[in-house]
């Protein structure tokens, strides 16, 4: 027996649920349905995203309105266009065998004459965003006097997103003896004052910790510089080949200039924002559930309703203007009882800001550490072996070619052809990442690099020495006379180089290297901490930054961000200009909204440097294509300094 039947439900909604798979009611259905199922009573209901919310209520409403009638007897409210079309499919489901059944969707941005003439073929339930239903009530072509039900879903962000008058509008429409239904993941006081004004003694369920983020997603920052935030992104998702996330920025700008950056570079991306019509959002949304993309940019507002399955990581480009809208976010992964991930790329000033999270979530955060250039590159190249061993081989097709394949192999061994093969795509990721710099923020200050017994120094050379990373290192080695397994990396850049050495060595080196030349200029040899004058150590008001005055202080730009720092032009920085007083050179870290980023310096680099090369796939605007190699993509370097 259907432990639905059970409930209560009549057959047709059983019968529909065991099609859909339904097999056990979640903690919230299995609290809310049978309260709903007994009668007239308000109600209150506390749960985050993906736990079943839908279903709790849409159940017992399906079962609860007649059918036979061609009254309006049920009306839902919600947010978004997004969650206005995801509930209104689910209720479509829910009575698929249910003759009669008209569930009426009415959101902005759609045909204003189909949706009345929808309503006017008696629609039993309404779902509406509150602006277009306060409008077609406006028109009369909405009549809620005859509604038994009104529900109110995603409640908290209905009032986040100012949605007050229009709900008070809506609701003094509505008979007095009806029955409401209030769901919100959070509870904050604005909805403890609805549900005072709109609702008797209303019986109140929570499951879980009211505010509480969900048990089965783990949470994990990590702290960059703010110019380093793409190149973070991309880290992150190089070193997870298989990651279906979608990314958060703060403004509709900024998450169409991070998705068309992606794109530019190969990644399967594209924008999800309010800037959009309903014909491009119902486009990208498909793309997305079919996983024809890897990565959603999305804005907080157009996030909302997102109800895809499967989704792997939630990575917040920026935190949320209000925090507790982190609960929103997060809850985008981890749905119907799997696990996920929720990512922040913060700067040192916002680490206050998690642990903030951390105190309405009631979940603990983990400090992660980016990906090394290398580890990025291991974690692709298993992916690549996995996916090659896993190929399902389609013998028919591939057998007229075989002959023509082994006589053109036949003098490589199986060793060697392995080797090639893998090559032929690891070597464009490998190239992608070579001299990749470590992109945490504390491994930049100190004198020591982020792992223990390892020691991180400065050198005055670079690539306009004629210096790559390996000629460095032999350099580094022969000179000094220590092992060459003693240095651990080498990052190249223009006039300059960073080398980490175990630490035993690391006075043996700078000692060795007091009174060295190398094209006739002296080489100087020191750690990172030190706060002698020269080329380029420390970030000084004024004074030249790394390699020499590459990055010149613009001497007193108060309102600045970094220079340099906007990604439009494909992710990475390019040779673009930046002047000192701009507040508009990263807008993820505006200074704005409770001390948002770091405003206390801007810099102006001649040219700016983005740490990795970029490079390019042919792409429309609107998508970047199948990501499912990350070794399939056209390289196209950027100059690198």
């Amino acid at each position: 027996m259907n432990k639905f039947e059970a409930l209560g439900f009549n057959n047709a909604i059983v019968k529909a649920v065991t099609e859909l798979g339904f097999e056990s009611p979640t903690p919230i259905q299995e609290k809310v349905i049978p309260v709903l199922l007994e009668g007239n009573t308000d109600l209150v209901a506390l749960a985050q995203t993906g736990t079943g919310k839908t279903a709790a209520f849409g159940l017992p409403l399906t079962h609860l309105v007649d059918f036979t009638s061609r009254e309006t007897q049920a009306v839902i409210i919600c947010p978004t266009r997004e969650l206005c079309m995801q509930i209104t499919r689910d209720l479509q489901s829910y009575t698929k065998f249910i003759d009669g059944a008209n569930i009426v969707a009415i959101y902005g941005g759609a045909s204003i004459d189909n949706q009345s003439r929808d309503i006017k073929r008696g629609a039993q339930i309404v779902v509406a965003t509150p602006g277009r239903l306060n409008d077609m009530i406006d028109r009369r072509r909405v009549n809620l006097t005859n509604v038994r039900y009104a529900v109110l879903d995603e409640a908290d962000e209905m009032l986040n997103m100012g949605f007050k008058e229009d709900l008070d509008t809506i609701l003094s429409q509505t008979p007095e003896e009806k029955n409401t239904w209030l769901f919100s993941a959070t509870m904050p006081d604005e909805v403890l004052r609805i549900s005072k004004n709109y609702m008797e003694n209303p019986v109140e369920i929570t499951a879980g910790v009211k505010n509480q983020g969900n048990d089965n997603i783990e949470h994990i920052y990590y702290v960059v510089q703010a110019r380093d935030k793409y190149a973070a992104l991309k880290r992150i998702a190089d070193s997870n080949p298989d990651i279906f996330a979608i990314v958060f920025c703060r403004t509709r700008i900024e998450t169409q200039e991070i998705a068309e950056s992606l794109i530019k570079d190969g990644y399967g991306a594209d924008s999800l924002h309010g800037d959009l019509s309903q014909a491009q959002r119902d486009q990208v949304m498909k793309r997305y559930r079919s996983r024809s993309l890897q990565m959603l940019v999305a804005t907080d507002v157009a996030a909302r309703g997102i109800d895809v399955n499967d989704v792997t990581h939630v990575i917040n480009y920026n935190l949320p203007d209000e925090i507790e809208n982190y609960t929103h976010r997060s809850g985008r992964t981890a749905r119907a009882g799997k696990k996920g991930v929720s990512i922040c790329i913060i700067n040192m000033k916002e680490v206050g800001k998690i642990r903030v999270i951390e105190r309405i979530i009631k979940k603990k955060f983990i400090q992660g550490t980016i990906p090394t250039g290398f580890e990025a590159c291991e974690k692709q190249l298993f992916s690549l072996v996995s996916k090659i061993h896993n190929v399902e081989v389609n013998e028919a097709a591939i057998e007229a070619y075989m002959p023509k394949i082994y006589d053109e192999l036949k003098d490589l061994s199986k060793e060697d052809i392995i080797k090639r093969f893998v090559s032929t795509e690891f070597n464009r990721f490998l190239d992608y990442y070579k001299n990749a710099p470590d992109l945490n923020a504390g491994a930049a200050r100190g004198e020591r690099s982020s792992t223990p017994g390892i020691t991180k120094l400065f050198i005055n050379v670079g690539e306009l020495d004629q210096l790559d990373r390996n000629s460095l290192k032999d350099f580094i080695v022969e000179v000094s006379g220590v092992d060459a397994s003693s240095v651990t990396n080498v990052e190249v850049k223009s006039s300059f180089s960073f080398i980490e050495v175990k630490a035993e060595v690391a006075e043996i080196i700078t000692g060795t290297f007091k009174n060295q030349r190398y094209n006739n200029r002296a080489v100087r040899i020191e750690s990172r901490g030190s706060k002698e004058g020269g080329e380029g150590r420390t970030r000084d008001r004024g004074r030249g930054g790394y390699g020499g005055g590459e990055r010149r202080s613009s001497g007193g730009g108060s309102r600045g961000g970094y220079g340099g720092d906007r990604r439009s032009s494909g992710g990475g920085y390019g040779e673009k200009k930046s002047y000192g007083n701009s507040d508009r050179s990263e807008r993820s870290d505006r200074g704005d909204r409770g001390g948002y980023g770091d405003r206390k310096k801007s810099y102006s680099g001649e040219k700016s440097f983005s740490g990795e090369k970029s490079f390019s796939k042919s792409s429309s605007s609107t998508g970047g294509g199948d990501r499912k190699s990350n070794f399939s993509r056209e390289k196209r370097p950027r100059k690198q300094l």
